[in-house]
């Protein structure tokens, strides 16, 4: 089933590519005409494309990993948001400061920052301790940081994959992502290199409905795979980018942690596997406090049985005296019909 149909990509103008006078020879196998002085794309290309990202992206999320949205122009700002913030994913789309992935360790110093300023109540200057232009100068730092850094402020380390519209525009971006092996996953428009990127889509990166089309198509694709990886479908797999020094003593950290957890684990649950040969004696208890009477009855059975035997003797054949219970043996003979004498 097509993630997305052929017509839909008209309706949004994604085929649509630029002037003649601006194109990449690269993507020449990817233009399927010229019209009025605009090449236009080869839409049936473009939806294997968009197959083809949207498994990725899907596989990359559902194995746990994060997608990095980039868009910095004005046509994709508020999409690149709107979604991003949808799926709960990471995204840049006011301006890319130089070193964000491949710096990513000052950059963490940078968000653990602004959640520091976001603690401080910026109109109770008397509880604060500091003076209104202290303040004043805090609140200016804190908004600059949430409108350059507000979209990653929960990114706790370099994403998995990184979505890109417009790779001309965001050239430090897919500099940084290839330097560090990142898969790159973006809009080629007829003026791109398609070899800086590893899953690439034919289309207009220009148009907003376009762009929010397609970027509609990868977040998508990112529901897809937190579901697979909610649902156990997505296996066990980790991403095999290099960590930076700092990310690798964390996870060294925390290795260390589960390993000692591990080993505490079975001085704790060894109460608890011994806890059934403890209540067995109880269960064989019970079960003879069950039988106890039964047993107690069959001990009793052969002294009513000789009772009767007991009630013959000649002592006892006459009547009963009074207070006392017949024995068996008399109830059974008062139970005989007496003779009948002559009428009076």
């Amino acid at each position: 089933m097509a993630v997305v149909t052929m017509r839909q990509l008209l309706e949004s103008g994604v085929h649509f590519g630029h002037r003649t006078q601006r194109w990449n020879p690269k993507m020449k196998r990817f233009i399927f005409t010229e019209r009025n002085g605009i090449y236009i794309i080869d839409l049936q290309q473009s939806l294997t494309y968009i197959d083809s990202a949207y498994e990725f992206v899907k596989e990359t999320v559902a194995r746990g990993g994060t997608v990095l949205f980039v868009g910095t122009k004005k046509q994709a700002q508020e999409a690149v948001a709107e979604q991003a913030a949808r799926v709960g994913m990471p995204y840049i789309n006011q301006r890319w400061l130089g070193g964000m992935l491949t710096n990513f360790h000052t950059v963490n110093k940078r968000l653990q920052r602004l959640k520091e300023l976001e603690q401080i109540d910026f109109d109770d200057v008397a509880g604060s301790g500091r003076t209104k232009k202290e303040l004043l100068m805090m609140r200016r730092e804190k908004d600059k940081l949430e409108r350059t850094l507000g979209g990653i402020r929960d990114m706790a380390r370099v994403p998995n994959a990184v979505w890109i519209i417009d790779t001309k525009k965001e050239h430090l971006a897919v500099d940084e992502a290839r330097k560090l092996g990142i898969p790159i996953v973006a809009i080629l428009d007829t003026n791109c290199d398609p070899d800086e990127v590893d899953y690439r889509i034919p289309g207009n990166d220009d148009a907003i409905r376009s762009v929010t089309l397609l970027t509609r198509v990868i977040a998508d694709a990112v529901a897809a795979g937190l579901v697979a990886r909610h649902q156990g479908a997505g296996g066990e797999g980790v991403s095999e980018e290099p960590l930076a020094e700092w990310e690798r003593e964390l996870l060294a950290v925390h290795e260390a942690e589960q390993s000692t957890a591990a080993t505490e684990a079975p001085s704790t649950e060894a109460p608890s596997a011994e806890a059934p040969s403890t209540e067995a004696p109880a269960a064989d208890t019970a079960h003879e406090a069950h039988e106890t009477p039964a047993e107690a009855a069959a001990g009793q059975a052969p002294a009513a049985t000789e009772a009767p035997a007991a009630a013959e003797t000649p002592a006892a054949a006459g009547t009963a005296a009074p207070g006392e219970t017949p024995a068996a043996g008399d109830a059974g003979a008062s139970a005989e019909p007496a003779p009948a004498g002559p009428p009076s």
